[in-house]
């Protein structure tokens, strides 16, 4: 095995330049396909980190229902024994109760449909930024029942200013309309204009009393130590929870459309990397091939001489592994150094596409990442391209006679 292994070492290295080519191929191709795909994950990551941290959490404890009829009557007592069973769990970093509700908020002759949104000041901030994103004038206080917080772009629609008062109309659970005037203590500036035009934010005892909801409450939102703890968090919670009626949505269920996108902005992704892998594996065949035609003559003396067909096979087939391991290491080398760097560096696209790229609840940048299974995946797969493309000069070499390979010029 050791005489086979150097034989396919220096048989590489017999054509220099076509040998350096198709190792260069395969450094670009792999170079190319882990720093888009890092990119591709790391935005990702970066943009659902992004979406969790703004409004929903990882994910939310809920009735069961709720998220395909959210009715203020699907809530539920947020008590002690749902405090205790999500502390019990160690992925989880923080929790904060919420309740969800749809209104009318009025300002002088103007009104618009708003969506209100009651926090848990103390804890809201531990699990989302939602508190710290506020652009003029400050969050409302727990002490202070009658303020309120606005969407930018809301309060520009409405014409109302930190300082003046709102009207807020919204059906309570128990049927009565509640109706109430509140103090805009301030602004808030999410990132997303869709948002931004229709939010109101207030106390969760505030949201509580408008609604007729003492104790109860609709959704908590939950923030993990990690993205990647995600799947068992949710299923080691879904175990205990549904006696109670309730049930767990993640980040996935609770932003559909957001997971939508994703999934077909990945799938594009996958698509051209593997149209690029594909473009390589044919230069690495053409290489082997020519290499394996140049040698007939080579490969039947050796036939000739008592040496296997298969032990030809073998040495094609390591030939080609050589190739393609010296590209990868070169080619897993510089992506490493690529992602590490635009990892440190993000890709800002600029304040053209800004607000455009905005508009779809996207951060305007791109990032990177430098996770194992980015570098392993796309490696693994031009590994296992290789492999295919050596089938049929192998098959070639094994199909040879002596006598034909002797004769062949």
């Amino acid at each position: 095995m050791k005489l086979l292994v150097k034989m396919a070492w220096r048989n590489i290295w017999r054509n220099r330049r076509r040998s350096l080519l198709t190792v260069l191929a395969v450094v670009f191709a792999a170079l190319l396909s882990i720093a888009m795909r890092g990119m591709q994950v790391g935005t990702y990551e970066r943009n659902i980190q992004n979406w969790v941290r703004m409004s929903s959490g990882y994910f939310q404890l809920q009735r069961e229902g709720y998220e395909s009829n959210p009715t203020l009557q699907q809530n539920f007592a947020y008590d002690e024994e749902i405090r205790r069973l999500l502390s019990q769990e160690p992925r989880i970093e923080a929790f904060t109760p919420r309740v969800y509700a749809e209104g009318l908020a009025a300002f002088k002759q103007a009104s618009l449909g708003v969506a209100i949104i009651g926090v848990d000041l103390q804890t809201e901030p531990a699990v989302t930024t939602l508190l710290n994103r506020i652009s003029a004038g400050v969050p409302p206080r727990n002490a202070d029942l009658s303020a309120v917080a606005l969407g930018q772009g809301l309060a520009r629609n409405l014409g109302v200013s930190v300082g003046e008062e709102v009207v807020l109309l919204a059906q309570g659970a128990d049927g009565t309309l509640g109706n109430m005037k509140y103090r805009v203590s301030g602004l808030v500036k999410t990132g997303n204009p869709e948002m931004d035009r229709g939010v109101v934010i207030m106390s969760l005892q505030a949201a509580q009393e408008l609604l007729a909801m003492a104790g109860r409450v609709h959704a908590v939102a939950v923030s993990l130590r990690s993205l990647q703890d995600l799947p068992e968090a949710a299923s080691s919670l879904r175990a205990k929870v549904p006696a109670a009626g309730l049930t767990v949505l993640t980040w996935e269920e609770l932003l559909p459309e957001m997971r939508q996108h994703i999934q077909m902005d990945n799938i594009s992704g996958i698509l051209f990397l593997g149209i690029l892998i594909l473009i390589v594996a044919f230069g690495i065949l053409n290489t082997i091939l020519m290499s394996v035609t140049e040698r007939f003559r080579e490969f039947g003396v050796s036939l000739a001489m008592g040496m296997s067909s298969s032990r030809l096979m073998l040495v094609v087939m390591l030939e080609a592994m050589f190739i393609a391991l010296v590209g990868l290491v070169l080619g897993n080398l510089l992506a490493f150094l690529l992602n590490t760097y635009i990892v440190a560096h993000p890709i800002y696209l600029g304040k053209d596409l800004e607000s455009m790229i905005q508009e779809y609840g996207w951060l305007p940048a791109m990032y990177s990442t430098l996770r194992f299974h980015v570098f392993f995946n796309s490696s693994l797969a031009i590994l296992c391209v290789t492999v295919l493309s050596c089938i049929y000069p192998a098959y070639r070499v094994w199909k040879l006679e002596p006598i034909q390979g002797m004769r062949h010029v």
